[in-house]
Parts: structure tokens; C-alpha cells; sequence
């Protein structure tokens, strides 16, 4: 009797692959765990992550256990650059806090000296609603921004603020870098938002909010 699929009528679609019960061993959990982290925006919850790799609860806070103790050179490996750390509830990777330097020259010296068009409407977004969420950016500007996002926290014009405890949403906000590039010395010297302007226009409130 053969193994091969195709010798009992066809071989298995994606769609049956897919929905195949996936292995839960440790190391099964983890490197599908791993996979998932590596493209993460914003913190996920236990509950969110083991949806995403298929595996029960338990078996993915173990997992999480496993590789904060191996990033963190617990395990007899090397301490990596990089570690996973919970966040309002959720886990996701981050720089370890004594590398940020080096990764912000290489983010400048890679970043082009000019920001898109998406990347400015973002940004001014950004800076008349502070804090806000990617969410509520996303809202206003009507596409997906998390790619703009991305690159504006490389370039060191927005930062983190906080993350809400409840929702595990980051909320962002502009730096003094955004201040030093516009040459200005605070938030106020920000023009008025113009009634002209249609896209998001009911999304500002015409204050600068500090």
C-alpha cells in the first residue's frame, strides 16, 4: 500500500492541509510561535497567539516561557540582541533597550531623506490627535497604515507613548526629532487645521493636543 495521496483519487488540497490538527510538542509550538512573533506590530494576548499557532493556552505560555529564557541566554546559548517582552497583557520582540542606539543609526543612515506622501498625512494625523492608536489613524486616513507607521517610528518622528491595558492597543505619539526637523518648539506653533481639507477633516478636532 503506498503513502502517496494522489494514488487514492487526488492529492489533499491546501484547504485539508490547512485543517489538519498541527503537532503540540514544545518545539512544534515554539517555532510556529517564533514565525508569528517575527511579524508582529503590537503585543498579542496568550489567547490570540494560541489561535494563531493552533495550540492550547498552556501549551503556548510554555512556549513563551521556553524562548524568553533562551533569548535571554538562560538555556547555555548566546543572549540575543533582541527579547521577547510582555506588554499591556500581550507578548511581542523587541530591541534589547542597549542596542537601540545601533539600530537607530542604521535606520538613518538606510532611510531616504524624503517622506512619502502616505507617510506625512500619517504623520500630521499623528500630531494633531496624539496620543492615538494605529486603529484610529487607520480610521481617518481610510487605509492601512501600518507599513507608514512602521517606517515613522524607524525615522524617530513618532514613539510609543503608552500601550492600554485593556485592549493591548499602542498608542503613538510625535518626538522632539519632528520639533528639531520642523524647527519649531512646541506642538502649538502647528498651523490650524484648514475647514478645506475633506479627507479626515471630521477626525480633527482642531486643537493640537500635547
Amino acid at each position: 500500500m503506498t503513502d502517496d495521496p494522489t494514488a487514492l483519487g487526488g492529492a489533499v488540497s491546501a484547504t485539508e492541509a490547512a485543517a489538519a490538527p498541527r503537532p503540540n510538542d514544545a518545539a512544534s509550538v515554539a517555532r510556529r510561535l517564533e514565525a508569528i512573533l517575527l511579524i508582529l506590530d503590537e503585543p498579542q494576548s496568550l489567547v490570540s497567539l494560541a489561535a494563531a499557532v493552533g495550540a492550547p493556552v498552556p501549551a503556548v505560555r510554555q512556549a513563551i516561557e521556553g524562548l524568553v529564557a533562551d533569548y535571554d541566554g538562560e538555556t547555555g546559548g548566546p543572549r540575543r540582541g533582541f527579547e521577547l517582552r510582555e506588554v499591556g497583557g500581550g507578548w511581542r520582540l523587541y530591541v534589547r533597550e542597549e542596542y537601540d542606539d545601533v539600530v537607530g543609526e542604521f535606520v538613518n543612515t538606510q532611510a531616504p531623506s524624503r517622506l512619502s506622501q502616505a507617510a506625512l498625512e500619517t504623520l500630521a494625523v499623528i500630531a494633531y490627535k496624539q496620543p492615538v492608536t494605529r486603529g484610529q489613524v487607520a480610521s481617518i486616513r481610510a487605509v492601512n497604515v501600518d507599513s507608514v507607521v512602521r517606517t515613522l517610528l524607524a525615522r524617530g518622528l513618532i514613539t510609543e507613548v503608552f500601550t492600554d491595558p485593556d485592549t493591548g492597543a499602542i498608542h503613538y505619539g510625535t518626538t522632539d526629532q519632528l520639533l528639531i526637523n520642523l524647527g519649531i518648539n512646541s506642538l502649538d506653533e502647528l498651523p490650524h487645521i484648514s475647514p478645506l481639507l475633506d479627507d479626515g477633516a471630521d477626525g480633527f478636532d482642531g486643537e493640537v493636543l500635547r
